[in-house]
C-alpha cells in the first residue's frame, strides 16, 4: 500500500495546475520569501532582481498542496513533519509573484490578468496601508479577483500587541471593500511559522473557478525567454520559450499556432505588427512535459520560433491560438470609461480629474501594457490611439493609469467597447 500511494504522488507532479494564485502586496513585504516557503522556489532569478532585492519580472512557481490527515496538518512536503507519514495530495497549485515596486505597477497588472485569487500580503511592522498595498487591492478588484486571504506577515519582528494592533488596522483598512470578510492570516515567512494555517486556508476558500476547455484557446504569453546557453551548437539549438496561462480551450503538442500582435516590420516607412506562426514543440508543466495544456495555472510552451524573437520577454502581452481564430488587433481602441475618486498609489489624497484631449495613459489588457493618447471624448466613451497595438476581445476589461508626478497612478478602469 506505501508503494501506491508514492506512486500516486508521484503521477500527480506531472499534473498542471488548477489554480493561479497571486502574490501581491507593497514592496519588501515578503512575497518572494513565502513563495520559496511554499514552493521551494526562489522566484527573483534576474541579475537586477538579486542585486536590488526586489522583484522585478513576474514569478511563477507550482506546488502541490497536501494534508496530514493522522495529525490534520496541512503542508507543501511529502512527509508530515509531525509523524512523518505520507502527506495525501489535495491539489496543485501555480503562484503567480507579482512586483510590489510603485516603478513596475505595469508588471503586476499584467500578471494580475492571470490570477484567480490571490494573497495580498502585509508587513507587521509597517504602518497599514502602504500606497502599494492600497493600490494592488484596488487592481485586483477591478481585474475581478473575488477572493483574496491577506497574510499578515513578518509576525516575529513585533511584539504581540504590536500584531494585534496592525492586525487591526488590517481590519479597518479592508471594511467597506470588496473583502470586508477574507481572512487574515498572521505568520513569518523568514521562520517558517503559521504556513500550515495559511495552506488550511487557502484549501478551505480558494475554489476553482468553472473554465471553458471547449472553446478556441487563447493563451496569454506573461513571459518570453531563450533558454540556450552561450555557444551552444547550432544542431541542440532549442525554440523559444513562451510563458503564461490558457483562459480557455486547449493547447496540445504538435498544435500549429498564431501569436498576435505578433512582431513588428518597417513597410513603406511605416511600423506594421505581423502575426507569428510556429509549432508547439512540447509544453512545461512545473518542470515536466505534459501533452496538453488547459485552462489552469501557469505553463510554458516550447516552441519552433528562433529564440532571438522571443528572448528578452519580447512577446510579453501576445495572445496565442489557433490560426485564424484569435481575437481582433487593435490599434485604436474605443473605451467606455470608469474613474475611481481618488488616485490610487500615492501617500496623500488626490482628486481623479477628468480626462482630457491628447492625454497620455498607460493602458493594461490582458498582460499586455501600452501607452494610448485619447484622440476624441463622448459622454462616458473615449477613443485612443495606440503605441503598441493589443490583441484582445470586445468587452474586456482595461486598467487606466494616469502619470501623476513621475509614476503612473491608477485611476480607474474601461471597457473595450
Amino acid at each position: 500500500m506505501p508503494k501506491k500511494k508514492h506512486e500516486q504522488i508521484d503521477n500527480n507532479k506531472n499534473l498542471q495546475p488548477v489554480l493561479n494564485i497571486g502574490l501581491c502586496g507593497h514592496v519588501d513585504h515578503g512575497k518572494t520569501t513565502l513563495l520559496e516557503r511554499l514552493s521551494g522556489k526562489w522566484a527573483d532569478t534576474h541579475s537586477e532582481e538579486i542585486k536590488r532585492g526586489i522583484t522585478i519580472r513576474l514569478g511563477y512557481a507550482d506546488t502541490i498542496l497536501r494534508i496530514c490527515e493522522k495529525c490534520n496538518i496541512y503542508t507543501v512536503k511529502e512527509k508530515c513533519a509531525k509523524c512523518n507519514d505520507d502527506a495525501v495530495i489535495r491539489r496543485k497549485v501555480s503562484f503567480v509573484d507579482a512586483p510590489g515596486h510603485e516603478s513596475l505597477m505595469a508588471t503586476m497588472l499584467s500578471g494580475a490578468t492571470l490570477m484567480d485569487a490571490a494573497l495580498l500580503l502585509v508587513s507587521a511592522n509597517e504602518t497599514c496601508p502602504q500606497p502599494q498595498t492600497r493600490e494592488h487591492l484596488m487592481a485586483l478588484k477591478i481585474i475581478g479577483i473575488k477572493k483574496i486571504i491577506i497574510v499578515q506577515n513578518k509576525i516575529d519582528l513585533v511584539s504581540e500587541e504590536s500584531a494585534i494592533k496592525n492586525y487591526e488596522n488590517i481590519k479597518g483598512f479592508i471594511k467597506g471593500t470588496d473583502y470586508e470578510h477574507s481572512p487574515i492570516i498572521p505568520i513569518s515567512a523568514f521562520y517558517n511559522a503559521g504556513i500550515d494555517f495559511l495552506i488550511k486556508a487557502i484549501e478551505e476558500y480558494f475554489s476553482v473557478p468553472e473554465r471553458n476547455p471547449n472553446g478556441p484557446p487563447i493563451m496569454l504569453v506573461a513571459r518570453s525567454f531563450d533558454i540556450n546557453h552561450p555557444g551552444i551548437d547550432i544542431k541542440n539549438i532549442i525554440g523559444g520559450v513562451l510563458g503564461g496561462s490558457i483562459k480557455q480551450g486547449k493547447l496540445s503538442r504538435g498544435d500549429e499556432i498564431e501569436i498576435r500582435p505578433g512582431y513588428m516590420v518597417t513597410e513603406k516607412n511605416q511600423n506594421v505588427w505581423k502575426p507569428l506562426f510556429t509549432k508547439i514543440v512540447d509544453i512545461k508543466a512545473g518542470g515536466v512535459s505534459i501533452d496538453l495544456g488547459f485552462p489552469g495555472g501557469t505553463i510554458g510552451l516550447l516552441t519552433s520560433l528562433d529564440p532571438s524573437i522571443v528572448k528578452a520577454e519580447k512577446l510579453v502581452g501576445n495572445v496565442v491560438g489557433l490560426p485564424g481564430k484569435l481575437p481582433k488587433v487593435w490599434n485604436d481602441l474605443t473605451i467606455e470609461i470608469h474613474l475611481l475618486d481618488r488616485v490610487v498609489g500615492v501617500a496623500e489624497q488626490i482628486n481623479v480629474e477628468p480626462i482630457k484631449i491628447n492625454e497620455v495613459f498607460m493602458l493594461n489588457v490582458n498582460t499586455s501594457a501600452t501607452v494610448g493618447i485619447v484622440t476624441k471624448i463622448r459622454k462616458r466613451d473615449i477613443q485612443c490611439k495606440l503605441k503598441l497595438p493589443v490583441c484582445a476581445e470586445t468587452g474586456s476589461r482595461i486598467t487606466l493609469s494616469r502619470m501623476v508626478g513621475n509614476r503612473f497612478r491608477l485611476i480607474g478602469y474601461g471597457i473595450i467597447k
